[in-house]
């Protein structure tokens, strides 16, 4: 079968698409025809070997941890699944080998729930990571409709997320963007602020801001702390020194009722992905340069089969 492969640490230059073999399905995994694959800032940091103090690498090692497909065979403890469902999937490993970008994907029974039926196969593709990273941020701020969230970096792929969830709830949504997307922002129910120099006094002129949600870091983090904002209602997923004072930092990780949870909001039509490009999967390094520019709004997709 097809898979884009890196053999050593390096830029984009490094991936290329080769011929592998087909995943063995172990007993608490699932074989599935990859449709679709999403292209998330992960993918890159590990191909540059930024996490190998985090989780081991095995050369030559496939990238990707989203999916979506369809399920061609079952492990023998599986009963969840059946020869043709449709599947979507958060399928991180704990070590860095068998990714998404592939033919076929065994992945764990864990990482996997139903596709959307009102979803595209990419835009599918993009709901697991970024849709169970804001998800799980936006859980540990306990948020209510009387809360004032400011999300930074808001048109990106969790950012966008982030904001139909918290909207969900009732809370009044903040979300600082470059100008051109501010109308996507206001389209989700969010009031949009520019980033750059001047935001604490554009964040104050818009708020009180009670709670906040950080995709970026740094500059970031700076900035909701001058808003006031109590640490115990920070939520970073981009630094985690937030930690140091009293915030929280969230690494997204793979649960398969928060993955349910988003399929139905998104069926109902109460959250949708944002796919600004697709690209083939032989096209897999231009995709992620585009993704590591950073000001992509939405999604990043990869079309498989």
């Amino acid at each position: 079968m097809r898979a884009i492969v890196y053999r050593q640490y390096g830029g984009p230059e490094t991936l290329e698409l080769a011929e592998v073999p087909e995943p063995k399905v172990g007993p608490d995994s699932v074989l599935v025809a990859v449709r679709a694959a999403s292209v998330n800032p992960v993918d890159w940091k590990l191909r540059e070997g930024y996490l190998d103090g985090m989780l081991d690498t095995f050369f030559p090692a496939t990238p990707g941890w989203d999916l979506a497909g369809v399920v061609e065979s079952t492990g023998v403890s599986v009963p969840e699944f059946t020869a043709g469902d449709e599947v979507i999937g958060y399928a991180r490993k704990d070590i860095v080998r068998d990714g998404t970008y592939a033919e076929k994907v065994a992945a764990p029974v864990r990482a996997l729930a139903r596709k959307p039926s009102n979803l595209s196969w990419t835009q599918a593709a993009g709901l697991p990571l970024a849709g169970l990273t804001a998800y799980q941020s936006l859980r540990a701020l306990r948020l209510t409709a009387e809360d004032t969230l400011v999300v930074h970096a808001a048109a990106g792929g969790v950012g966008s997320l982030a904001v139909q969830l918290a909207r969900d709830t009732g809370a009044r949504v903040i979300g600082t963007a470059s100008e051109r997307n501010h109308d996507y922002l206001r389209s989700l129910g969010a009031e949009p602020v520019s980033y750059g120099e001047g935001l604490p006094d554009r964040l104050r002129e818009a708020g009180p801001v009670t709670a906040a949600f950080d995709t970026v870091g740094g500059e970031a983090v700076r900035v909701t702390r001058e808003l006031g904002v109590p640490a115990e209602r920070i939520v970073s997923v981009a630094d985690p020194g937030v930690l140091e004072f009293g915030g929280s930092y969230v690494f997204v990780r793979p649960d398969p009722a928060d993955l349910a949870a988003l399929v139905e909001l998104a069926e109902a039509g109460r959250l949708t992905v944002e796919v600004a490009e697709t690209f083939p999967l032989e096209k897999a390094a231009d995709a992620q340069r585009r993704s590591a520019e950073g000001h992509t709004r939405g999604k990043i997709a990869i079309e498989i089969s």
